[in-house]
């Protein structure tokens, strides 16, 4: 530990030097980024946090009249304008901070790295990193949707592109969810809902004739953004991977009215599967329902019926439960968790998707509720903003669709680029 410590101060000093080989002086004037000129006042000093310790800066540095702010050229150009982190640690930092707690990341850096951050500044880099990374899906989003980002056609795509999408809560400070009802028993919420989608592809199915998901296929996307707003991003991503030219889209969801309307409207000829897993949950739930009306027949009852849904046979499931005779306030249970199946009847081909070789779960979007959104934003005692959750949710995105080194190929990560500003707007 002691060479370590020895070795990171010797380094920190190299990075010290080789900055002052060019201090960013740009002669008398240099321009101030909005169309005035600012003038050069002095050189100055700056401490940066660097994976080899603190570095201290000197750099030319102007004012513009006409702003009334100062610039250092050779901050924008190390990528550490109004930043105190340098790149290479506000990428370690962003790692461990979208993995666990601020805290214990905080702690993990120290002992890994040998560096010494406040939780708050990993907390601000962190969500400032993500802030910016979102900022730009939205851009680069828009830029698609609008045509003014070529998407080339797949060489040999794949088959089969899937869009599977579900939503979980994520608690918020109180003053996120003002207004808004909740099933605590005071009706306030205390969570709101982030959207996840979950893109992949499939080429073959394997020897028992289950698809499988193509390797390395598979890209998230998450936001708090309203319906509307979540389909634009997963419109922009899918016909970035190619959907105008995939035989097949299929839409993968839970049975929330929301899902398939943005189906219908963003992509009128997919195939459309509620996930079986989730029918067969409903069904649980009404044979759970009908447990003293069946007696010692439940398990049976509930035994056809799964085979029934297995076999997409759904009429015949709604004939069975339009049998169960219940009274009163039952009776009106039993017609709401039959309505799923009647409203989505045409979506429960399962015996006829299978043999098509198609997925007929959602598994794959579920299971990203739970390890990108559940196991960082869901931890006892946690409450966030919208705003630092949406930013930890997109960096673990980016982490679970192999797209990490994207975020870091600028040498200003945290700037969005000029021209996708444009598009966004």
């Amino acid at each position: 530990m002691a060479i370590r410590t020895a070795m990171l101060k010797l380094g920190g000093r190299l990075l010290e030097n080789l900055p002052g080989i060019d201090a960013g002086h740009r002669g008398p004037r240099t321009g101030c980024g909005n169309g005035h000129d600012a003038e050069f006042i002095s050189y100055r000093a700056k401490t940066i946090d660097t994976v080899a310790g603190p570095v201290e800066l000197h750099r030319a540095w102007y004012h513009c009249a006409a702003c009334g702010h100062g610039l250092a050229p050779k901050d924008g150009e190390l990528g550490v304008a109004a930043a105190s982190l340098s790149p290479g640690l506000a990428k370690m930092n962003a790692r461990a901070a979208s993995a666990i707690p601020f805290a214990p990341a905080r702690r993990l850096l120290a002992e890994l790295a040998g560096i010494e951050l406040t939780v708050k500044r990993v907390e601000r880099s962190a969500e400032a990193d993500g802030a910016a990374a979102a900022a730009i899906l939205a851009a680069r989003a828009g830029a698609v949707r609008s045509r003014r980002m070529a998407v080339l056609a797949p060489a040999g795509g794949p088959d089969m592109l899937y869009i599977a999408v579900d939503g979980t809560g994520v608690p918020v400070v109180a003053c996120e969810a003002e207004g808004r009802k909740g099933k605590a028993e005071d009706g306030k919420a205390r969570t709101r809902e982030i959207k996840l989608g979950c893109l992949f592809t499939q080429t073959t199915t394997d020897d028992d004739g289950y698809p499988v998901r193509d390797p390395g296929s598979s890209t998230y996307l998450a936001t708090f953004e309203p319906a509307g707003r979540f389909g634009q991003l997963v419109d922009a991503e899918a016909r970035r991977r190619g959907c105008e030219h995939i035989r097949q889209i299929v839409v993968l969801g839970d049975g929330a009215a929301w899902i398939w309307n943005l189906a219908d409207q963003l992509f009128p000829e997919a195939t459309q599967i509620a996930g079986l897993y989730h029918a067969r949950e409903h069904l649980h739930d009404l044979a759970t329902l009908a447990a003293r009306l069946l007696a010692g027949h439940r398990d049976d009852w509930l035994a056809a019926r799964l085979e029934e849904l297995d076999a997409g046979e759904v009429q015949a499931i709604l004939a069975a439960g339009r049998d169960l005779d219940f009274l009163g306030s039952l009776a009106a249970e039993r017609d709401k968790a039959l309505a799923y199946f009647e409203h989505n009847a045409h979506r429960m081909r399962y015996q006829h998707h299978r043999d098509l070789g198609m997925f007929v779960g959602s598994g794959v979007v579920e299971a990203g509720c739970k390890s990108i959104i559940g196991q960082r934003l869901k931890l006892s005692g946690m409450r966030w903003t919208i705003s630092g959750a949406t930013s930890i949710a997109t960096l673990r995105c980016h982490d679970a669709s192999g797209s990490w080194d994207q975020i870091w190929q600028r040498p200003r990560s945290q700037t969005i680029p000029a021209e996708l500003v444009t598009h966004a707007s």
